[in-house]
């Protein structure tokens, strides 16, 4: 199934479950969301809705969570974030916007737990779907800087970045020639959502016994390095391979590498069940018959497991947004390298959806949609929700929260919402 999306704001067009060519359309080109995270529910409503998200923005935290002097800003983003919510019935709204590598904006809409009527606050932590790749990419790109790996390094076989600690038969064809370059393109040749990603499958095994099960019973489709596929499954490969060389668990080697150096001290690999729902994290709600609390989450952690602050990614993006205010974590090499396509993909480079000088990525699954982008105007933003829906336009209008209050020319705050 496909889904396609009208949207001005980063001009490149895409199918529902991955990027394709970029193409021009009146000016402008056509955007979906950069991934899913898994499978859609069978039933779409294509209807308008009506919803019920308050919009309230009430939200508690620890800081301030809007400047007086944004009150114009904060104006034209409440009646988007409002609308948005009402339509698509989405109980809380997470914001964070930059400006000058400054945190202009940060406000939390509506209400995280229902049935106790919990306002949403800035400090709650989202599940980020697959905002999780971005962080997964940043980790490989700082070993890369570290002299600890090359892109051109392969994966499996002898000699390779993870030998054959994976699987228990000959290794099929081409599976030997996969490199970490491929897995982050998604190019690795096979694995993603256009046949069934192994991420979906097999839900008790644990990563390692997926991945197993996958190289012993899932050929490759194409040769590595022809063809874009979006594969959730090849970012849990590059999770082993960052647990191989710095010989710490995934989880341990990106707080340790780049969470920790940038002052992000809450982001954590989420639980599965709402028993297993941490501090500060969200209640999330399935639509459709969707279940938030079915899936096995921890296995996702190098492809969509993190969950963390509005604020928390609004501060990794100004790290690595290559702007001049604050020293970034990666070289300027290394990050034009992350913020490359790939031949067969000029529009997705290494964890990054790429038009022109925009970077950006979404998120969703079930009980979560998310988004983040580094604009070239100067200007970063993270919208983080605690629902999907399946109705026409979602993903569009999730997108255009940012982009119809920026057309009304607010007035931004000049101070900082970082406490550093």
């Amino acid at each position: 199934m496909k889904k396609n999306y009208k949207s001005a704001t980063y001009r490149f067009a895409i199918y529902a479950l991955k990027f394709t060519k970029l193409v021009a359309v009146a000016g402008m080109l056509l955007f979906t969301g950069c991934s899913k995270d898994s499978p859609p529910a069978t039933k779409i409503d294509t209807g308008t809705g009506t919803g019920t998200g308050t919009g309230t923005g009430t939200g508690s935290g620890t800081t301030v969570d809007t400047l007086t002097a944004s009150k114009i800003a904060v104006s034209a983003l409440d009646d988007e974030v409002n609308a948005f919510m009402t339509t698509y019935n989405v109980p809380a709204v997470s914001v964070a916007i930059t400006k000058g590598e400054k945190l202009v904006y940060l406000k939390a809409y509506g209400i995280t737990d229902k049935s106790k009527g919990t306002k949403a606050a800035i400090t709650d932590r989202y599940r980020l779907a697959s905002l999780s790749k971005q962080f997964t990419s940043v980790t490989i790109m700082k070993l890369l800087d570290q002299g600890k790996i090359k892109l051109n390094d392969k994966v499996f076989g002898d000699g390779a970045l993870l030998g054959k600690t994976y699987g228990t038969k000959a290794y099929g064809a081409h599976i030997t020639d996969i490199t970490v370059d491929e897995l982050l393109h998604h190019t690795s040749g096979g694995w993603g959502n256009e046949v069934n990603d192994p991420m979906f499958s097999n839900q008790a095994m644990t990563a390692a016994q997926l991945i197993t099960w996958t190289l012993d019973n899932r050929p490759l489709d194409h040769v590595p390095g022809t063809n874009y596929d979006y594969s959730n499954f090849g970012y849990c490969i590059l999770g082993r391979v960052i647990e191989k060389i710095t010989g710490q668990t995934y989880e341990e080697a990106v707080k340790t590498l780049v969470l920790t150096p940038i002052g992000i001290t809450d982001m954590t690999i989420g639980g599965n069940t709402f028993a297993q729902k941490l501090p500060k994290e969200v209640t999330y709600y399935g639509q459709y018959g969707e279940d938030p609390y079915a899936m096995n989450v921890s296995r996702m952690d190098s492809h969509g497991g993190w969950i963390a602050t509005a604020a928390d990614l609004a501060r990794f993006l100004v790290y690595i947004d290559k702007f001049p205010v604050r020293p970034d974590i990666l070289t300027p090499s290394t990050l034009n390298i992350m913020y490359t396509g790939s031949t067969a993909n000029a529009a997705y480079g290494c964890g990054w959806g790429i038009s022109g000088n925009n970077y950006f990525h979404t998120g969703s699954l079930p009980g979560t949609a998310t988004e983040q982008g580094r604009l070239d105007n100067g200007f970063n933003f993270v919208i983080l929700t605690n629902t999907r829906s399946w109705k026409t336009n979602f993903d569009y209008d999730l997108d255009q929260i940012f982009w119809k209050a920026y057309a009304k020319n607010p007035t931004w705050a000049t101070d900082d919402l970082f406490i550093k």
